[in-house]
């Protein structure tokens, strides 16, 4: 079961999860690079900081999921695909642009066995 949201209703999901999440890029190895970041939605793009090595894995990468664990006492996590821009900055970090691509709601273990496992908020592009 599925309940589509379309992207402006984004910004009211984001508002329940607080301002901390983790973004996921993956490295020339494959392997994935983890971060916490401060993420904004700005017009349909959710803009936040780089570091360098976030910054180079998405400038040759810019495929990005950025996941917003589950408040207590709640039983859904956020994870957001997209596809990021870098903007450079002084450092070999930056600013990222990213363009959601598409987003869900997924049930954590302590979630409501009977709700669904995961609810659509943005579909895939």
């Amino acid at each position: 079961m599925s309940v589509v949201v379309d992207l402006s209703a984004l910004a009211e999901h984001l508002e329940g999860f607080g301002p901390v999440a983790y973004l996921v890029s993956v490295a020339e190895n494959g392997r994935p690079h983890v971060v916490s970041v401060s993420p904004e939605l700005d017009g349909g793009r959710i803009r936040t900081g780089a570091g360098r090595r976030t910054a180079a894995n998405l400038v040759a990468r810019p495929a990005v999921t950025l996941l917003w664990p589950a408040p207590p006492g709640t039983g859904y996590g956020l994870i957001v695909d997209g596809e990021a821009q870098v903007h450079s900055g002084g450092d070999g970090g930056g600013t990222l642009e990213i363009r959601p691509t598409g987003a869900v709601l997924h049930r954590t273990p302590e979630g409501d066995a009977a709700a669904p496992s995961c609810v659509t908020v943005l579909p895939s592009a």
